[in-house]
């Protein structure tokens, strides 16, 4: 992880510092140096240290007070952690700080090893690589501290998600964390957190690799003890426990075995989380969670009788796809009336009959966290398959829920929740059956009279929607 270190080293303490070719502040600027680099000094004048840059093979002048003297003796470790410890939770000071801790761990020996710089350090490399992907305080000069922090042995994957570019930490440090015999419960716990992490997985991934990762991660966050932690520790990881059991259980039914036993699990992992523990600053993993549990409501569970008339059925199509067809016994011989197919994953336990409409909705999931819904309806006389997903304009994750239905005025009940650009939005929505156009819309079911009277018992009793 860590390269090696000798004496008559500097740390240079600020972004931008001019590597000059004279000891002149009108002498030619050679290059611009980032905080977090090492340099070994080679002589003084003048207010300028005489250094060179073995990272880009160059010598020059800097400002002494563009550096600390970095000393990596022994005796020189308590004065290093405690700067670690002032850095670690400084936004924007992270290449310094993983500077420093490469230091620390260069001047202890092996017999003082503790996991306390290691998870110090691999937090930090883990907020620098969510602040080049944009996803959390950016800093404007993230790229240079990705290049020093490099020289330090901390490795970043990068890959495309959502058509933005993601940059994680590869977690090497959280990994000897966990092998730390020593570690404390809560850096335990920000180990498996970091490594587990959904926005991290590859989504190129093979769908068999996928699932043996997120077995992998629910493996790994089963190793950590709830009962040591803080409340607010707890209740994270109670949150990531439920969005990697929605995976397992959303894979699992994928191949076709039972997912119920993980849809319940993932569920009662979401049950254990106290939202307010998580704060304001913490409180959108919970609702990633929540999604990602919605998401697969239905895994597991088994279809109801159809009485009929009307009728669905599911069957095999092409490789790897399901084909719906709705069939009406008045009629003869009870042909199908319209049939569909989706290479996603049918859930026929969600069917509702809707016999004044007449129509019938289906829950169709063909994504792990995205879940629609498929509405049977009658249009001029014929019948016809609309889809309503829960967002457009590629959101990330989301759901739709039938949540009743209002006869007198012929309108759809609905609810919806969608991540889109990593802001979180709900919705209760009337729609026109006839052509399924947006009546009314609303942030709670109560501002919406026709959901006071009409929503579906068993939604009410079942959704995740109301949390």
């Amino acid at each position: 992880m860590i390269s090696a270190l000798t004496a008559a080293l500097a740390i240079v303490v600020q972004d931008h510092a001019a590597l000059r070719a004279a000891p002149r502040s009108n002498a030619a600027e050679l290059t611009q140096l980032w905080q977090g680099e090492l340099l070994e000094v080679r002589g003084e004048h003048a207010g300028y240290l005489k250094v060179y840059d073995y990272r880009r093979e160059r010598g020059g002048y800097l400002r002494e007070d563009a550096s600390r003297p970095l000393d990596v003796s022994e005796t020189a470790a308590p004065e290093l952690l405690a700067v670690l410890r002032f850095l670690r939770q400084s936004s924007g000071s992270e290449a310094l700080g993983i500077s420093y801790g490469a230091a620390y761990l260069k001047a202890i020996p092996p017999r003082a090893m503790t996991a306390e710089p290691l998870d110090a350090i691999a937090q930090m490399a883990e907020r620098l690589a969510d602040q080049a992907s944009g996803s959390a305080n950016p800093v404007a000069d993230v790229a240079p501290h990705l290049e020093v922090v490099e020289q330090f042995g901390v490795r970043m994957r990068n890959f495309e998600r959502n058509g933005r570019m993601r940059v994680c930490y590869d977690g090497e440090l959280f990994r000897r964390v966990l092998a730390l015999p020593g570690a404390r419960p809560e850096e335990r716990a920000r180990a498996a957190l970091g490594l587990t992490r959904p926005d991290c997985i590859n989504p190129d991934l093979s769908p068999g690799l996928r699932a043996s990762i997120d077995t992998e991660r629910a493996q790994l966050l089963d190793l950590v003890k709830d009962a040591e932690l803080s409340a607010l520790m707890r209740s994270r990881l109670h949150a990531r426990r439920a969005g990697v059991w929605a995976s397992v259980a959303y894979a699992d039914d994928r191949r076709g075995g039972p997912a119920g036993a993980a849809a319940e699990r993932a569920l009662a992992e979401l049950i254990a989380v106290h939202p307010d523990d998580l704060g304001e600053d913490r409180r959108l993993e919970y609702l990633d969670a929540l999604l990602r549990v919605s998401a697969i409501r239905w895994a597991g569970t088994l279809p109801a009788a159809q009485p009929g008339p009307l009728t669905l059925s599911a069957a095999p199509g092409d490789p790897g796809q399901t084909c719906v067809a709705l069939a009406d016994a008045r009629r003869p011989r009870a042909t199908s009336v319209i049939r569909r197919c989706t290479y996603g994953i049918v859930r026929m336990a969600s069917i509702r009959v809707i016999p004044e409409g007449p129509a019938m909705v289906l829950a169709v999931q063909p994504l792990e966290s995205w879940r629609e819904l498929w509405v049977f309806h009658q249009k001029a006389g014929e019948w016809t398959i609309d889809v309503l997903p829960p967002g457009l304009d590629n959101p990330e994750e989301g759901y739709v829920d039938f949540a009743g239905y209002a006869p007198g005025t012929r309108r759809l009940l609905i609810a919806k929740e969608l991540k889109d650009r990593g802001r979180f939005r709900r919705s209760f929505e009337e729609l026109r059956l006839d052509d399924l156009a947006l009546v009314r819309q609303a942030s709670s079911p109560e501002l919406l009279r026709d959901f006071g009277r009409w929503q579906d018992i068993a939604w009410r009793r079942d959704t995740l929607a109301l949390h």
